[in-house]
């Protein structure tokens, strides 16, 4: 086409070409995009996750389970960790890079032409790649917010919307209630909602968005159940889900008190599923056992992974370190974007760490990089123990000579640079 595009790296670089700049909400360019394409989202039928934590745990754990009731699944969440195609999961196999170099030589011309962005094209990528392969289900994240994000041109056969925290500000507002509106942009006229966030204010406010979309049924997880006896081990999470007098006892192997909620979240969307892809109560148990999710307190050796990139992601984080009691002393790898708040979220750590190491994740955009050494003196004021090492490879030496733990967290950037540098598949653990 005479763009040059002959390898891997150089489709990439294109579609990271997209990234600059504001995000730009909005579903016309991507409608445009799809209508090149043949509309092949018209052809999946999906389950649709929105939320500011959980997502890709529900979206894991959807997947598992469906592939376990004998379905061909699709699976596409963002950001990857460490290489582009775990963006696009058949049956838990990322894409052939091959195929991202021939989408990319195809449609540079149409991307360009409409000016799509680096998530538009991705997304539009996705359902194409998903409806050649002939899936019979796809587990569809968003990727920020929900009314306007590019996935949302789907219409799936459930939405599930997991909680509402502060994040994204810039773009999806300043407050809980103002993002609850953003997030259950993806609830539509005839499709079953559910409902995953515990705090009754904005539970009702979810409901009632719903409601105004048109969206039957509305299924409240923690209206019309409770989530009991919840243990965290650092094998898993076990709990009881209790439905009037029906009490159902549910083993999931992510770690974290919270996990417990994104299981049922889970389980309620898979209950709304029409007949021919519903799963059997046998196909859930055994497709639990198999979840995975890179990443998310994943294990491996003495390293923690955790992608933890706000203060409610870094707060659990700090509970599932005190749940598992793992080993001291516990060494933190931290580095987070400057954009973030990452105050809170050292604060959250601090009581359950015995040194942070303070550094910056080779990947992480330079207009975002925090500016460590202010960091650092946030750290002396509340009597923290922190080092500054600049360099990210001897940052995680550092570590790993200080603590019997070593936590890697802060954003997506921080582990998948760790998880590259320590030879960890994402898959691993």
């Amino acid at each position: 086409m005479g763009h040059g595009l002959k390898t891997y790296h150089d489709a990439l670089d294109f579609l990271y070409g997209r990234t600059t700049g504001k995000w730009k909400l909005g579903l016309e360019r991507v409608q445009a995009l799809l209508r090149a394409l043949g509309d092949p989202h018209l052809n999946l039928r999906a389950l649709h996750v929105a939320g500011t934590n959980g997502k890709g745990s529900v979206c894991a754990t959807l997947d598992a389970v469906l592939r376990e009731r004998g379905l061909r699944v699709a699976r596409y969440t963002s950001p990857h960790l460490v290489d582009f195609p775990e963006r696009f999961l058949m049956d838990g196999a990322p894409v052939a890079s091959e195929r991202i170099v021939s989408w990319v030589e195809q449609w540079t011309p149409e991307v360009e032409r409409l000016g799509a962005t680096f998530f538009e094209a991705t997304t539009a990528m996705a359902f194409q790649f998903f409806s050649e392969d002939r899936a019979d289900v796809a587990v569809i994240e968003t990727g920020l917010g929900g009314r306007l994000d590019a996935t949302n041109v789907l219409r799936p056969l459930v939405a599930g919307v997991t909680n509402i925290q502060i994040d994204h500000v810039e773009y999806l507002g300043a407050t809980r209630e103002e993002i609850a509106f953003e997030k259950a942009g993806i609830f539509k006229e005839g499709i079953p909602a559910v409902v995953g966030e515990p705090e009754l204010g904005i539970r009702d406010l979810l409901v009632s968005h719903a409601r105004a979309h048109g969206a039957t049924p509305i299924r409240t997880v923690f209206g019309e159940s409770a989530v009991e006896d919840v243990a965290v081990t650092a094998e898993g999470t076990r709990f009881n889900l209790r439905r009037e007098n029906d009490v159902r006892m549910v083993r999931t192997p992510l770690i974290g008190r919270h996990q417990a909620s994104n299981a049922a979240v889970a389980l309620a969307m898979l209950e709304e599923l029409p007949d021919d892809l519903r799963p059997s109560p046998a196909a859930v148990e055994a497709g639990l056992r198999r979840v995975s999710l890179p990443g998310r307190f994943q294990r491996v050796g003495k390293h923690v992974f955790d992608v933890a990139h706000n203060p409610d992601g870094s707060r659990t984080l700090a509970q599932t370190l005190a749940e598992t009691r793992m080993p001291r002393p516990i060494a933190v790898v931290f580095s987070v974007l400057s954009d973030k708040d990452w105050a809170s979220m050292m604060a959250a750590l601090a009581p359950h760490v015995d040194l942070f190491v303070l550094t910056n994740s080779p990947t992480a955009p330079a207009s975002r990089a925090w500016h460590v050494a202010d960091v650092m003196a946030y750290a002396r004021v509340h009597g923290w123990a922190a080092e500054v090492v600049r360099d990210f490879d001897r940052a995680l030496v550092r570590a790993a000579e200080e603590g019997a733990t070593v936590v890697i967290t802060g954003s997506f950037h921080t582990v998948g640079d760790a998880m590259t540098r320590l030879q960890v598949s994402p898959t691993a653990g």
